[in-house]
């Protein structure tokens, strides 16, 4: 889309525009959660008998996912990614709606990055629910952000023919939320299941 006559971005289509204000909404969900979380991490660096905000019972317990090593999978606590990732999809946002224009290769590597966000994500949900047999409130608001962002930016690539073909009726916001909620009520479908002992007790 080429700038107006005096010289200034041309607005962005409707489409993008309501991507960038999902986007930007999710990934600052996305990036208060990670904060609240490096925060509760911190204190616990501090005191090791710190009570996180987020430490209801024995299993819906932050303090105890935090305590282990997949909370650290590369040496540092993980809401560290988040707080960079987010940052960079919410500045992504604001400048489609500030009118930028980005490239082809440029929408690869926010989707990309936003791909390996939710196989992290995954990888996460996996280790609470099988391995730590404990839930974290905040990552778990993570996991809904990061998936919502996944299909939605999918979406908007194939919408701009970045991804497939484009055109009409291509990457359908409608199909966008179908999918990402279908998912969640899988994860959280599986994870009602896994801890129904002490859910319904």
């Amino acid at each position: 889309m080429q700038p107006t006559a005096d010289g200034t971005p041309a607005p962005a289509s409707r489409s993008d525009r309501s991507w960038a204000v999902l986007a930007a909404v999710l990934s600052l969900v996305g990036f208060l959660s990670s904060a609240a979380l490096v925060a509760e991490r911190l204190a616990i660096f501090q005191d090791a008998n710190h009570r996180a905000s987020c430490d209801l019972n024995s299993w819906l317990s932050c303090g105890t996912v935090m305590r282990t090593p997949q909370a650290e999978l590369f040496g540092f606590p993980n809401p560290f990614i988040g707080l960079v990732g987010y940052a960079v999809v919410l500045t992504v946002a604001v400048g489609v709606l500030a009118g930028a224009r980005y490239a082809r290769w440029f929408w690869w590597l926010v989707w990309l990055g936003t791909a390996a966000g939710s196989v992290f994500t995954l990888w996460l949900w996996w280790q609470t629910t099988f391995q730590i047999n404990a839930l974290c409130l905040y990552c778990m608001v993570v996991w809904c952000a990061q998936t919502l962002l996944l299909t939605h930016t999918t979406a908007r690539l194939r919408r701009a023919g970045v991804m497939g073909s484009g055109g009409p009726g291509a990457g359908s916001a409608a199909w966008a939320w179908l999918i990402g909620i279908a998912v969640l009520v899988v994860v959280f479908g599986v994870i009602a299941v896994r801890f129904s002992t002490v859910i319904f007790s």
